[in-house]
């Protein structure tokens, strides 16, 4: 948008009404920025770039976006990635998104030893953070004993006298590598569902990763609460050890049907009775709590009061699911098919996010990414590849990567807080908040929420 693209041939392809094309908006945020033209402080001081044309045309039409809540930098970052991809379709050679996407493969292997993999695409990986591999734990529990003293005697820690647990990103990237177990899977070799075991790995590695660490979790009393911890970030990191080779020598892939000859008939989402009575006992609306549940497979209670938490604001979210048979195939809109299988996702996983979500292509892009296990607690398909031949330039290269920038979010929960970036340019940290620009004299490097890591060229 600044190297390839003049503000005048921006314009001249633009629509009909400039203020209304993403492409546009962003050439002109992007020369805004980088020029250097709208750098020169001036009397009163630095003024900076108040992008107001940009936010209406990216936050256009969406529930969220367009309002002054506050919002999840993660959401915003997958929302942009697909409004350009948008506004971009095929045009992998200006599309600046195609940096940041990869190919997922996991493995699932039921009791019988066969296995199976899946394949999708993504721009960016969650990860967990394992408190219990914290590498200061006599420290902590040290503070721990100190601060129940304390409160016995009614007094409060100091803000200086705070130990937070400190995770290395290397447990973190374990976690998301390391094997997991998936309930209710149909294995065709076995005819019948069973709990198998998942890993997953990276097909591709991208120019550029993003890391979002996973801080918003459940406290108690059912409440959002915010992790307090330091993630041990180096400035080169190797993810080489996490690549994902496709089927190995000796191994057997499950079959493609059931050793009946018959198919298993795909399940309709059926909310867990338990996690929904538990959260109707909270006091939420009882098929908003369908809903949680459904949205996230299952999975437990803590996931689905999380999904329940940000959808408060779903215009529909008190309203009850149909009872019917689940919709024959031709009731999935094709064009909206298409559109989720054009960003990268698997056809089968569309077509359940779509019912899941009434046919609402940004509802269902969230249900995909709430839950990415959904590719594997489908039916156990073989060796089934859902990277579609238009992904042939995705890139791929060294897993060796320099940290280049990283999002912070300040504040207690996530229903308040501010967002700002540190990002390292002319070979410098800097901090961007808001209008302020500045050098950062104490990085705070292990209190990241995003990290943009780019490739090391070998």
């Amino acid at each position: 948008y600044f190297e390839k693209q003049s503000l005048k041939a921006a314009f001249a392809i633009s629509q009909a009404d400039p203020t209304l094309d993403l492409n546009m908006q962003m050439t002109k945020l992007a020369h805004g920025m980088l020029s250097g033209k709208y750098s020169a402080p001036s009397q009163e001081g630095q003024e900076g770039i108040r992008p107001r044309m940009f936010k209406s045309v990216i936050a256009a039409s969406h529930p969220e976006f367009s309002s002054m809540r506050q919002q999840d930098a993660l959401e915003f970052y997958h929302h942009l990635i697909d409004k350009v991809e948008q506004a971009n379709p095929g045009n992998h050679e200006l599309n600046p998104c195609t940096g940041f996407k990869f190919i997922i493969e996991e493995r699932v292997q039921c009791p019988s030893g066969k296995v199976s993999y899946n394949q999708h695409c993504d721009n960016f990986l969650t990860l967990s953070i394992p408190l219990h591999e914290a590498t200061n734990k006599e420290q902590l529990e040290a503070f721990h004993e100190k601060k129940a003293a304390m409160d016995l005697d009614g007094k409060e820690v100091s803000k200086e006298e705070i130990v937070r647990p400190r995770v290395p990103l290397e447990a973190c990237l374990a976690s998301f590598s390391g094997g997991e177990e998936v309930p209710e899977f149909y294995s065709t070799a076995l005819n019948s569902k069973t709990t198998a075991i998942k890993t997953t790995g990276l097909k591709t590695f991208p120019d550029y990763l993003v890391l979002q660490m996973r801080k918003f979790v459940m406290g108690e009393g059912w409440v959002p609460k915010k992790l307090d911890v330091y993630i041990d970030v180096p400035d080169i990191i190797d993810i080489s050890h996490m690549r994902s080779n496709g089927v190995q020598p000796g191994e057997e892939l499950l079959p493609e049907g059931a050793s009946c000859g018959n198919k298993a008939e795909p399940a309709r989402p059926v909310a867990d009775e338990d996690i929904v009575s538990q959260l109707a006992n909270i006091g939420f609306n009882y098929f908003a709590c369908q809903k949680a549940a459904i949205n996230t497979s299952n999975a437990g209670l803590e996931e689905a009061m999380n999904w329940l938490l940000s959808h408060t604001q779903d215009p529909d979210i008190n309203e009850p699911i149909s009872q019917d048979p689940m919709p024959a195939e031709d009731t999935i809109d094709e064009a909206s098919l298409q559109t989720l299988v054009s960003f990268g996702f698997p056809e089968d996983v569309s077509r359940m996010a779509l019912k899941a979500s009434g046919g609402n292509i940004e509802r269902a892009t969230e249900w995909v990414f709430s839950h990415p296990e959904a590719s594997s607690s489908v039916s156990a398909d073989s060796s089934t590849n859902n990277v579609k031949d238009d992904d042939s330039h995705i890139s791929d290269g060294s897993g060796r990567y320099k940290l280049m920038a990283f999002v912070s979010h300040m504040g207690t929960s996530t229903h308040c807080g501010h967002y700002v970036a540190h990002i390292l340019k002319d070979g410098r940290w800097t901090i961007f908040n808001d209008n302020k620009v500045a050098a950062s004299v104490d990085l705070p490097k292990d209190m990241g929420y995003l990290y943009f890591f780019q490739r090391i060229s070998s």
